[in-house]
C-alpha cells in the first residue's frame, strides 16, 4: 500500500495522499487497490475525525495510467467487475468510497486534476482548490463516459447542463471557474493548510454530530420529503440518546470534557 498510497494519522486526523509523483500519480491498478485498503482500514477507526485527501508532488493525479491498464487485461477485468450492477466496482470504490466514511473527507486539490483524479476529488465532502490547479473531466478525450462514480456527486453539486458539457468536452479549466460551477468548496493558496484548519474546527464538534450530518445529507439530498423528514427525527432520537450530545451541551458551558468515540454510523 505504501507504494502508492501514503497513510498518517495525527490527533484522529487521516492524511492520505496519492504517492506516485514520479508519473504524476497517475492511476494504475495497484493505487486502486491501495484506496480501497485505505478506505477499509480507516472504516474501523471510530476515533477519526476527518480524512485530508491529497497528492504528492505537483499534481493531485493526472487520471488514470492508460498504458499500464491497457496491457494489463486481468485488471481491467478486476477494476470493472461487480456481483451487482447497483453496487460499486473498484474503478467506482475510488470515489464512493470517500462518501461511505461517517467522517467528512477534504480533498486539497493542486496542479492536474484530471479524468479518474477528479472522480477521486468528486468522492470527498470538501475540496480546497489551488486558484492554478487544472481540472477535467479527460474521459471523453478518450471516447469514454466518467463511470468512476463522481456521477453521484456531480448531479449534487452542479447543473446538469454544466456537467454535460463538461464531460463531453473534455474542457480543462483552473480553479476560479470549478468554483463558479460549484466543484470547489473553496480556493485556497495553501489547501493542505486550509484542510487541516477545518479538521481542526469540525474537531470541536461532537463526532456523532457531524457522522450523522453526512449521512443524513448524503442520503437524503434526493430523497422524497416523507423519508427526509423521517431521517432527521430518526438520526435526532439516535444522537440525543448517546452521551456526545451531553458533552456538546457541557462544553457549551465551560467544560473541557473530551468527546467519546462516534456510534455507529
Amino acid at each position: 500500500m505504501q507504494d502508492r498510497i501514503s497513510l498518517n494519522i495525527e490527533n484522529n486526523v487521516a492524511l492520505v495522499e496519492l504517492n506516485r509523483p514520479e508519473k504524476r500519480n497517475a492511476m494504475d491498478l495497484a493505487m486502486f487497490e491501495a484506496i480501497a485498503a485505505v478506505q477499509k482500514k480507516l472504516r474501523k477507526n471510530r476515533a477519526l475525525r476527518a480524512v485530508i485527501l491529497g497528492g504528492a508532488g505537483v499534481d493531485f493525479c493526472s487520471g488514470l495510467d492508460v498504458k499500464a491498464l491497457l496491457k494489463d487485461r486481468t485488471g481491467m477485468v478486476k477494476l470493472l467487475w461487480k456481483w451487482l450492477p447497483w453496487h460499486s466496482n473498484l474503478a467506482q470504490v475510488v470515489s464512493t468510497g470517500w462518501r461511505d466514511l461517517a467522517v467528512p473527507v477534504i480533498a486539497t486539490i493542486h496542479g492536474r486534476c484530471w479524468g479518474g483524479g477528479l472522480q477521486i476529488a468528486l468522492g470527498a465532502d470538501f475540496r480546497l482548490v489551488k486558484p492554478d490547479a487544472s481540472i477535467s473531466v479527460m474521459e471523453g478525450k478518450w471516447g469514454l463516459i466518467p463511470d468512476m462514480g463522481g456521477t453521484l456527486a456531480m448531479r449534487e453539486i452542479t447543473g446538469r447542463d454544466h456537467a454535460m458539457w463538461l464531460s463531453m468536452s473534455a474542457q480543462v479549466f483552473d480553479g476560479n471557474h470549478a468554483l463558479e460551477l460549484g466543484l470547489a468548496t473553496a480556493l485556497s493558496d495553501d489547501p493542505l493548510a486550509g484542510a487541516r484548519a477545518m479538521a481542526a474546527e469540525l474537531g470541536e464538534r461532537s463526532p456523532d454530530t457531524v457522522a450523522a450530518v453526512k449521512k443524513l445529507y448524503r442520503k437524503s439530498w434526493n430523497s422524497k420529503p416523507g423519508t427526509v423528514l423521517a431521517r432527521e427525527t430518526g438520526y435526532q432520537l439516535r444522537i440525543l440518546s448517546g452521551q456526545n450530545q451531553r458533552i456538546a451541551v457541557g462544553r457549551q458551558m465551560g467544560s473541557e470534557r473530551k468527546y467519546r468515540d462516534r456510534g455507529r454510523w
